[in-house]
This record gives C-alpha cells, structure tokens and sequence, in this order.
C-alpha cells in the first residue's frame, strides 16, 4: 500500500502543524505517512515528542536543498501481548510485582512485559514467576478499580490521591526549606532535593485543579450520557484524547523529579547525623512517592483508557 503523502506548501501557515498532527492521531500502529515540505520540518519533531511522546518514527526521504521528505510512522506496540500498564490496570497486585522489579508501569506502561524487563535489566522468568505465584482468589472489591465507574473512580482519585497531595503541600513546603537551611552546608543536595519538591508541588497543584474543573466533570458527564442514551456534546477542547494527552505530558513530568528526589536522596536513606525533622521529611518524600505513583497508575492505566473508549463509542 502506498504511504499517504501530504503536501505541507499547501496549506495556511497556522493550520500547518495542527493538520499534521490531526494526521497523525488518526494513524493506526505501524501506519506511516509522508509530509512535503519547502524546509526542514524539524521543529515539527520536536513538537510531537512534546505533546505525543516516544509513539513516532522520522525518516528524512529527502533533504534539500529544495524539498524535504519526511516519513512519520507511528510506532507498533500492541504486538498480540497486553501492556505492562493494561496488566497492571486490570490488577493492583501484579502492579506490586512490577514495583518490586523496578518495572515502569505508570508512564511508560505501552510496553510489553518482555520490553520492560529488558529495559530494566530483570529475568522475565522471575518476573512470571512472581505474578505466577499470586492467590487464584483475585483483586477485593476494595481495589477491583477496572471494574469500577468511572465517575465512581473519578472522585476516588479527588477525594483520596488529589486530597493526600493538597494536604501534603503546606507541610512539605515548609520542611523542604527548614531542612535545606538546616543542614544544607553538610548536604548541599538538600538544595537539588528542595528545587524538585517545590516545582513537584507547584505542579501537582495546578495539575489537579485542570483534572478537577474541566476533564474529570467531563468523564462524569459521558457516565450520565451513557447511562441515559442521550447523545454526546462535543467539549470546547475537542477529542478527548487532547486533555488526556496533556495530564500524560504532567505525569511524565512529575515522574522526573520524583526519580531524581529519589535518587539524589539515595533513596530518602537519612544521613546518621540527620534530626527529626530531617527524618520525618525523608518520610513524607517517600509516602508521596508512593502516593504518586499508585495514583498516576489510576489515571493512566485504567481511568484515562476507559474514558477515551467511552468517548468513542459515544460520538459514534
């Protein structure tokens, strides 16, 4: 089959990248496309990198100095296997296994088992092994959260992931600094630590309240849409997948600085001259860590899949 080609010298300059990107979306895995350019598109890369994530393959077929060819192939991941995130999302116990490993299954939870144990350098054997060796007697209701509505999940992630971080700020803030003066001298990573929990915050915040005041009322209403046959009114920000698309980037980007505070603090191991306070900062860093992680993996492995197939299905 020959590859779509779209010539780009055709089309008004602010509806350039958004036709290609809408080009793009509508691409199945493994499907390719071809676009024409007068100059080198790359600052389109760098664009769908940003706002789509390591899903894309660029081939130049042509580089000047008059015309740019450029092949963009959305990368294959549903190989006949289920995603370490599909598998985590169907059940949290098989999430544990993979944090034991050291498995990333929140923010890059497309791969495959076998991919994400090759990434993290573990025995696939002994990671089967393991899941192999859970009860028959399945997930409790209690953290059955596939099976749940997703209004219902909706305001579980607000009233106990959004609350736990909202109430953790205040807190945080404050022993972040105190540590950091305190015992900065002897420990100028504190200095690194206190930069990354402030942005980490500061984005969790502002994070939240977009879920809150526009995607999460949204998902609810699909719920009652649904439940009530009634036909689906497009939101002012479009396709779903674009707010959706957006919290992924946030996650992503909190994902980071909690692997460098992690990291930087040798994993919240607290130095023998450490006080109290230092102690209890230590311990607060890991309990949001924890916190965060099981709550990205509700949002992006089950509530956010669901949702876009809930979409979908309405709009057709």
């Amino acid at each position: 089959m020959a590859t779509n080609i779209l010539d780009v010298t055709q089309i008004v300059p602010q509806l350039k990248h958004p036709t290609i990107f809408k080009q793009f979306d509508a691409l199945q895995e493994g499907e390719a496309f071809v676009i024409h350019n007068d100059h080198d598109p790359k600052p389109l890369y760098y664009q769908l990198v940003a706002e789509r994530g390591d899903i894309f393959t660029w081939e130049y077929e042509e580089q000047g100095p008059q015309w740019w060819k450029v092949k963009i192939a959305k990368k294959v991941f549903s190989t006949g296997q289920q995603t370490i995130g599909e598998i985590a999302g169907q059940d949290l116990r098989k999430a544990e296994v993979f944090k034991k490993y050291g498995l990333e299954f929140c923010c890059d939870g497309k791969k495959s088992l076998e991919e994400s144990c090759k990434d993290a350098g573990v025995s696939i054997e002994e990671v089967k092994e393991a899941l192999e060796a859970l009860p028959e007697n399945g997930v409790p209701a209690s953290q059955d959260y596939a099976n749940w509505g997703l209004d219902f999940l909706s305001d579980y992630i607000v009233n106990v992931h959004h609350k736990y971080v909202t109430d953790s700020i205040p807190m945080l803030t404050d022993l972040s600094h105190k540590i950091a003066t305190v015992h900065g001298n002897a420990h100028p990573e504190l200095f690194k630590i206190k930069k990354h929990v402030d942005v980490l915050l500061s984005e969790m915040k502002a994070h939240q309240e977009e879920e809150e005041n526009v995607l999460f009322p949204y998902i609810r209403q699909m719920v009652q849409l649904e439940k009530g046959g009634k036909p689906l009114a497009e939101p002012g920000f479009g396709d779903i997948e674009n707010p959706v698309e957006m919290m992924l980037e946030d996650h992503k980007a909190v994902a980071d600085h909690v692997h460098a505070i992690e990291k930087l603090s040798d994993g919240y191991k607290v130095p023998a001259d450490g006080c109290d306070s230092y102690r209890l900062y230590f311990h607060k860093l890991y309990e949001l860590d924890e916190d965060l992680h099981h709550h990205i993996h509700l949002e992006n492995n089950v509530l956010f899949p669901k949702a876009v197939k809930m979409h979908k299905a309405l709009a057709n």
